[in-house]
Formats: C-alpha cells, sequence, structure tokens
C-alpha cells in the first residue's frame, strides 16, 4: 500500500523569516511576462540535470533569474553574505548526502533558499530547519517531531529526509523544476495545478515554464531564485561578495547516552564548551536528551573517548543537573507544572512513559530546561529563612529590596508567591496595571522581610552577576558562602546570599 500523501502546507509562505522577508520585498509590483514559443538546446552532457536544463534559458525564466541575481547582489546582499557563510558549515553534510544518492549537485542549494542555511530557522507557519519541512510532511519521512526532540533541525536526519522526498517528487513528475516547485507548494497542488491546465501524460522542466502563472506567487518565483542562488553561491567574489567568513564546518563524531542527560553534563564530561556540543544538537530543544531511550549525542571531534570514561563514572542521578523533581507526598504531574511554571504538556514530553495517576514518592521527574521551581522565583529566591525580628533597620524587621530577572515561563503570581507577598503589592512596587504583562529578561523590584536569602545557581549565572542582582559584592558573596572570586559555580548549587545587616548594602 502506499504511503499517504504528506499534507501540504498551508498556501502562507513557508520560508524562515530572514528568506521570507527577501520574497516579500522583491514580489512587490512584479508582474509577469507571457511564455513565448521557446525551443530548447539539447541538455549537456555530464551536467547538471537542473542547472543545465535547455529550459533554463527560457526568456521568461531567465528574467526572473537575472531579477534575482539583481535584487541579492545589491537590495538582500546583507542577506545573502551571511547565507554564504552559515552554507560553509553544513554544505560537507549535504555534498556528501547527494553523491551518495547520485541527485544533482545542484541541490546543495536548495537550503539558501529555504532557510538561509539555518538549521534552527522557523517561519511563520511552522516549517522548520535547514529545509524547512512542515511538520505533517515530516512525520510522514519518518522524521520525528516533538516537544523534547525536533529532528527537523539535526542537519543530518533533515537532509537525509528532505532528499527522500525530493526523489519522490521527482519520480512522480518527471521534472526537477517541477519537482521543486512541489517541494515549495506541496505535491498535492502542483498535482491539481497539472491536471487543471496541462492536457498531457508525460511532463518535462517546459511543463513548469507553461504552469508557471497557475502557480502561487511564491511557487512561481522559487525554481527561478534557486537558480539565482546557485549562480552567485558558485561564484561569490564575481558577484561582488568578498570578506566572507565561513562558520566552522559541521564536524563531530558520534555517541549515544541511555537515558535523560542535560547537554550541561555531556559538555563537562566531554571537557568541551556546552556551546559546542549545542552547535552540533541543535534538535535537541530543552537542553537535554528525552528519558527512558537511548539518544544518539553529537560531540567535536577529539572528545568521544574522554567523554565515554567520565560519562561511564558519572552516577545516573547526576546525569542531568538542575532540572529533576523527587515527587513528595500528594502531588500530581499538574502540581509540579504549576510549581516549575512550565506546560503540563512540556512535562509529559519530558517524561515518557511516565503514568499521570501512578506517581510514586521520590520518583524522579525531569523538569525541561530553562524551568525553575516556583518556590526559587526563576533565577532568584530559593529559600527565605524567617525573619527573627532582630533585624533593624526597615519596614517588618529589616526589610530588603531584591532585583528579581524574569525566567522563561514565570508568572506575576507565581513570583509573588515565591517571595511570599501578595499580587498586588508586587503590582504597585512595579507599577504594572492588571492587565500588563512580563516578559523573560525583565527586572522587577520585590520587597521582602527576609534576613537571609538562598540563591540557586541557574545556567549562565556568574558570581558577579549574582551578586549584582542582590546589591552586595561578589567579594562579599563569596566571603559567606566560603568560596574563592575565581570557584566555579555549578548549576543547581545553592548561595546565601548576605544580608544587609552583615554588609554595607
Amino acid at each position: 500500500m502506499m504511503a499517504p500523501e504528506p499534507v501540504p502546507p498551508p498556501p502562507t509562505s513557508p520560508l524562515a523569516p530572514d528568506v521570507e522577508e527577501d520574497l516579500a520585498r522583491a514580489l512587490a509590483g512584479q508582474a509577469h511576462d507571457e511564455t513565448d514559443t521557446f525551443l530548447p538546446p539539447p541538455p549537456i552532457p555530464d551536467g547538471d540535470p537542473i542547472l543545465d536544463s535547455g529550459w533554463a534559458g527560457h526568456p521568461e525564466f531567465e528574467s526572473r533569474v537575472e531579477f534575482w541575481v539583481e535584487f541579492w547582489t545589491s537590495r538582500g546582499s546583507e542577506h545573502f553574505h551571511r547565507y554564504l557563510e552559515r552554507m560553509h558549515r553544513y554544505e560537507e553534510v549535504v555534498d556528501r548526502a547527494l553523491d551518495q544518492r547520485d541527485l544533482p549537485s545542484s541541490l546543495r542549494y536548495l537550503p539558501i533558499v529555504e532557510s538561509g542555511y539555518n538549521p534552527v530557522a522557523v517561519s511563520r507557519v511552522g516549517a522548520t530547519g535547514l529545509w524547512q519541512l512542515m511538520g505533517p510532511t515530516a512525520l510522514y519521512l519518518g522524521v520525528t517531531v516533538d516537544r523534547i526532540l525536533d529532528e527537523r533541525r539535526d542537519p543530518v536526519v533533515s537532509t537525509e529526509a528532505a532528499l527522500d522526498y525530493l526523489e519522490q517528487l521527482h519520480r512522480q513528475f518527471g521534472s526537477w523544476f517541477l519537482a521543486l516547485a512541489a517541494y515549495n507548494a506541496g505535491q498535492g497542488r502542483v498535482g491539481r495545478a497539472l491536471a487543471a491546465h496541462i492536457d498531457a501524460d508525460a511532463f518535462d522542466d517546459g511543463t513548469f515554464i507553461e504552469l508557471r502563472r497557475n502557480l502561487p506567487a511564491e511557487t512561481r518565483e522559487f525554481v527561478p531564485r534557486f537558480f539565482a542562488a546557485a549562480r552567485i553561491a558558485q561564484d561569490p567574489e564575481g558577484h561582488g561578495f568578498t570578506g566572507i567568513r565561513p562558520l566552522l564546518r559541521f564536524a563531530y563524531e558520534v555517541t549515544t547516552v541511555p537515558d535523560a542527560t542535560s547537554l550541561d553534563v555531556v559538555a563537562r564530561s566531554a571537557g568541551v564548551p556546552q556551546e559546542a556540543v549545542e552547535v552540533l544538537n541543535p534538535q535537541l530543544l530543552r537542553g537535554f536528551t528525552p528519558a527512558g531511550r537511548e539518544t544518539l549525542i553529537r560531540l567535536p571531534e577529539g572528545s568521544g573517548t574522554r567523554f565515554a570514561q567520565a560519562y561511564a563514572e558519572l552516577p545516573p542521578a547526576e546525569r542531568v543537573s538542575f532540572m529533576e523533581h523527587s515527587v513528595a507526598s500528594g502531588e500530581t504531574l499538574s502540581h509540579v507544572a504549576r510549581s516549575y511554571g512550565v506546560s503540563l504538556a512540556d512535562l509529559r514530553a519530558a517524561n515518557a512513559g511516565v503514568n499521570p495517576r501512578g506517581l510514586q514518592i521520590g520518583q524522579r521527574l525531569v523538569i525541561p530546561q530553562g524551568a525553575t521551581p516556583a518556590n526559587s522565583a526563576g533565577s532568584a529566591v530559593v529559600a527565605v529563612a524567617e525573619s527573627d525580628g532582630s533585624a533593624t533597620g526597615g519596614a517588618g524587621g529589616g526589610e530588603r529590596e531584591v532585583n528579581h530577572r524574569v525566567s522563561a515561563g514565570e508568572s506575576l503570581w507565581g513570583i509573588a508567591r515565591s517571595y511570599d507577598v501578595t499580587l498586588a503589592e508586587l503590582r504597585r512596587w512595579n507599577g504594572l496595571g492588571d492587565g500588563a504583562a512580563i516578559h523573560p529578561g525583565d527586572e522587577l523590584t520585590v520587597r521582602t522581610s527576609a534576613s537571609t536569602v538562598v540563591h540557586r545557581v541557574s545556567r549562565g549565572d556568574t558570581l558577579s552577576g549574582i551578586a549584582s542582582r542582590y546589591g552586595v559584592s561578589p567579594r562579599e558573596l563569596a566571603q559567606a558562602n566560603g568560596i574563592g572570586l575565581t570557584d566555579l559555580i555549578r548549576p543547581g548549587e545553592e548561595l546565601t546570599v548576605p544580608s544587609c545587616e552583615t554588609t554595607a548594602c
């Protein structure tokens, strides 16, 4: 039985944001010529079956290619310069896959017009990755798309899937021009246009020229834009692109982890920067691998042996840094989700296989990265020691002000609860009306009567940054915790923040 046809993308442009911007600007007010009688020259022996198609020289088609060359070498040159720099990182991955399948080498330029060679690009309608795959099409092609793992962002997996799809489209339509158009618009839409406007049993690249005026504007331009991108990328300097600083190539070695593991733990075990691991594994949306199953991880070249040795010595309880929760008596998944300011759907996705109705006391749950317990006030207060009333200098026997930096997923209500203040007070202190919204990175003033504040270290925290947030010096913060100014602090550690009673704050 044949596989079902993938659901075509909506008519709205599925392109990555900056590519979409290019297209919108360029298409404004553009008209299209009528097709003239044209006899294509014979194909070039051993040439590229796409770029060297005889129909590429059709006057109407060539005029649109020239338009896009002119656009990208003038108004759109800043964008295209960036595309060329990104292309260097991933072109070996794409070229290797094309060579293994004996596909046209020119398809290496398709991610330029799809995503600008950006593996984490997401369009307005949800198309994602280098090849801008829509969710239903990706699932049809066997690509995993969930809240923890989105393989559309994986340069290797998405490349194989996109080439599977292109091969299928080429077999269906018998033309690379039509296959590219169907890749953009959906095979169903191109098939229906052919049935409605072309009276023929077989198609070729000339069919696209004939059909072009009956396709959506974006699809009419898609193949000429592809040709223009290829023309420029084959000779950047000849088109005025100099001073290109290519990104480091996508080079790696592969290992696996057996269960949920944080990428900061992976990086530490491998002895490499966390950013290097994140660049190689953009498909891991939450910064950790899925729980309950083995997951492939890419590491920088030369770090695999060290990782394997260090990881083997790592107790399972330490493989997820600050993203675990131990279930307490009476807790439900909904309660835990609220406590950490994450959605219930995200929490369930991070703990696939966990029975929501069968939680056990002490059972460990993985919390999606970026979440922090509601009683930790995001990246600020974790625990507040009750004032004994002996503090002086302020209301409530030692009131102090704290600047709280809002984290993703936090709400005003959750922040107020974590500091044991009312929502009305929090709004009043910060001049926020009833309908006011807060955003990650915002700073809120909180007045608390606590004499001691304990800060749980979050990813990216530094000693000086924490000290600045609480209005103390880095030296005072270090002394209060018996550490040196240059000592490392790790996510999940708790630091006591000295109060105004013991510092000059």
